[in-house]
């Protein structure tokens, strides 16, 4: 078993910054690719970032390229999300997920979601 814990979100000006963290425990954290999803209220999960299990590999949504950026540090067992420049459509809460193997857009191929974080941008 893998327990993720999502911290850092929090109500943001438009145009600010946040960072998002995501501790992972129960399992070699290194086996294990990752990925930041976000669910905004009566919208379907999406990804938005992913990162391989090395961190070498990296892909994000199109609405979010040129300002998040995904990273890990597997010494931390903790994989982040810088986002900047944000939007009030980036509003919505933001799930990290785990999966063995290879990351995947589809959130139902992760095997472990952390609780979610609530990220809010006001205009």
């Amino acid at each position: 078993q893998v327990q993720l814990v999502e911290s850092g979100g929090g109500l943001v000006q438009a145009g600010g910054s946040l960072r998002l963290s995501c501790a992972a425990s129960g399992r070699t954290f290194s086996s294990l690719a990752m990925g930041w999803f976000r669910q905004a209220p009566g919208k379907e999960r999406a990804v938005v970032a992913r990162i391989s299990r090395s961190g070498g590999s990296t892909a994000y949504a199109d609405s979010v390229k040129g300002r998040f950026t995904i990273s890990r540090d597997n010494t931390k067992n903790t994989v982040y999300l810088q986002m900047n420049s944000l939007k009030p459509e980036d509003t919505a809460v933001y799930y990290c997920a785990a999966v063995q193997g290879i990351s995947t857009t589809i959130p139902q191929r992760y095997d472990y979601w952390g609780q979610g974080t609530q990220v809010t941008v006001s205009s």
